[in-house]
């Protein structure tokens, strides 16, 4: 009998509805994914994301953002603490909407994955879908990539692309790309909790 080899703990940080987590959370279902989605962890709370991570019999919490008045590095040591309680081992950002401290992303370094609606390094930051449009692109998407300090500046591990079709505006350009990621993001996660794709000495390494 063959035995499977133990699955990461991810934590996933979440600010909404958690679309993407909820992609994360079907794809563990599956047996031989490399990957348990063991927590759920909003800095809103009341998001609808926790709701549904609840739904797949998973753990939650909340480290509500606005009662650190403003310190950035108290909210995410806070953070740390119930990731690290909880033995979390990756993180995964799926909507979640702070900028981390370098103090944070180091803690993470190659640890911790974020998922952009842009095909980077093109359109970092927000509004993405309007960037595209602005610049006249025939083609967008969306990529995978591990955490650096610099915002969304981080190696790619995956892209999806979609079509940019006439007549196309911000809603439904996000709509189709938000499709892709909802079956790239468990791809690419798969990819890091087993190993076969690594951040070493800040570049990807493939196995």
């Amino acid at each position: 009998m063959t035995t499977l080899p133990a699955r990461k703990r991810v934590g996933i940080l979440i600010s909404g509805r958690g679309s993407n987590m909820v992609s994360l959370a079907q794809a563990a279902q599956a047996p031989d994914f490399p990957a348990e989605i063991a927590l759920v962890l909003s800095n809103v709370p009341g998001a609808g994301g926790l709701e549904r991570a609840r739904e797949f019999g998973i753990a939650t919490a909340t480290v509500d953002h606005r009662a650190f008045n403003k310190d950035r590095e108290a909210f995410e040591r806070a953070m740390d603490e119930v990731l690290r309680v909880n033995q979390i081992e990756f993180v995964v950002l799926a909507g979640f909407m702070r900028i981390m401290t370098s103090w944070f992303v180091r803690r993470w370094e190659g640890r911790m994955i974020n998922i952009h609606p842009s095909l980077l390094p093109l359109f970092k930051g927000t509004h993405t879908h309007r960037q595209a449009l602005e610049a006249g692109m025939t083609e967008h998407g969306c990529s995978v990539h591990f955490v650096v300090p610099e915002l969304d500046a981080g190696p790619v591990i995956a892209q999806a692309k979609v079509p940019v079709l006439p007549g196309d505006d911000e809603e439904s350009l996000a709509t189709r790309v938000l499709a892709q990621e909802h079956t790239l993001y468990p791809r690419a996660l798969a990819e890091v909790a087993s190993g076969r794709v690594a951040l070493v000495d800040g570049v990807i390494a493939r196995r």
